[in-house]
């Protein structure tokens, strides 16, 4: 299928479209190793000397940062990371959006950076409401749209981080939108998000799904968040509360509309088709239907671009994510009615303190106005 951006978005399954681009895989090839990583099996026994090289490689790096060799670049305000060590989606964006509003809560003025990834230009963007999401990327986009931050996208996240601050000066801490290891942004605080998968079959790429080894304690300066039932690791973490906040047409998503929790119910009368272009797809569906909904399961890849409806144009019904709303526009989908439910992260009191409070302790530097020390 041609994408609508001219770049692969992504294939099945939770390996984003970065990460299969940095290993050179087709979808189908990626399908093969997310099932190879579940278990210490023949496939991931093979790949298992290029993991030792891959983890000598990380820890090389990361030695160098240590001993000062290379040198992480600090901003003049604090930095939040959101990130993962595992290959894939395991919510770091809607935990980057639950980060962004608890700072606001606390009166401070948070804006975001992003690598935007599936963009079909590496330039450095300020995102606005009316970018094209080829030239934003669909997360940084439905961010903007969601939290109405800045949010500045670039492969390069220092470069995009100082092009922030240049054109939000009141802009008094940082949250980045993946980037755990990206070492040469210096981060004041990191978020580590791990899904039901936790660390797969422990193994670094390419015999299993870590990007960089567990960690045999939480290190300094870094909250554990797990997006499943019960942790997946054995750190010490906080799960994140998940819910859906409703529904609403794809039209009055457009518009900015609040969703409804009735709009939601009401389509209970009715058997429904549910898509989802995303890491998991089923979580969306089990959330709908213990809302209550009988659903039609249309799983799509991570990313999926939209380029031609996936549906039938007899469907009456389907329900979206928002991250696939973001590639839809109500002119497109016929006489189906699209209904876009958001998913809602919300992070509780003790996540919420430990994070001011890490801010706070790991930096002499001001919020906008807010001492931090």
């Amino acid at each position: 299928m041609a994408s609508i951006c001219n770049d692969e978005q992504g294939p099945f399954g939770v390996m984003s479209g970065h990460d299969r681009d940095t290993l050179s895989l087709s979808p189908r090839g990626a399908q093969v190793l997310q099932r190879a990583w579940l278990t210490r099996g023949p496939l991931a026994r093979v790949l298992l000397p290029v993991s030792w090289l891959f983890g000598a490689l990380v820890a090389m790096r990361r030695s160098l940062y240590g001993l000062g060799v290379l040198r992480s670049e600090r901003l003049d305000v604090p930095v939040v990371v959101v990130g993962n060590v595992i290959v894939g989606g395991a919510g770091k964006t809607p935990t980057v959006m639950a980060v962004v509003e608890t700072l606001r809560a606390q009166g401070l003025s948070p804006g975001v950076i992003s690598r935007g990834y599936g963009r079909a230009v590496d330039a450095i963007v300020d995102v606005l409401a009316d970018t094209d999401v080829c030239t934003s990327g669909d997360e940084p986009l439905l961010m903007k749209l969601r939290l109405r931050s800045p949010v500045v996208v670039g492969r390069d996240r220092v470069a995009a981080a100082r092009e922030l601050l240049r054109l939000y000066p009141a802009t008094d801490v940082i949250v980045s939108d993946d980037g755990l290891q990206h070492l040469r942004l210096y981060r004041d605080v990191q978020v580590i998000v791990f899904d039901q998968r936790g660390v797969g079959n422990g193994w670094a790429i390419p015999a299993g799904p870590l990007r960089e080894p567990l960690p045999p304690r939480v290190p300094s300066k870094t909250l554990v968040l797990y997006n499943a039932s019960k942790p997946s690791t054995p750190l010490p973490g906080t799960l994140a509360q998940r819910q859906l906040r409703g529904a609403l047409s794809l039209f009055d998503w457009w518009k900015g509309l609040t969703p409804s929790p009735d709009t939601l119910s009401a389509l209970k009368d009715r058997r429904v088709t549910a898509a989802a272009g995303m890491a998991h797809p089923e979580r969306f569906f089990d959330m709908l239907r213990a809302a209550g909904l009988e659903i039609d399961p249309l799983p799509l890849p991570d990313h999926h671009d939209f380029s031609t409806l996936p549906w039938l144009t007899s469907t009456p019904d389907v329900l979206v994510t928002e991250k696939d709303a973001i590639k839809l526009k109500p002119e497109r989908v016929g006489s189906t009615r699209v209904w876009v439910v958001p998913l809602d992260f919300r992070l509780d009191a003790d996540f919420e303190h430990a994070l001011l409070a890490l801010l706070c302790s790991s930096s002499t530097r001001k919020f906008h106005g807010h001492p931090t020390s």
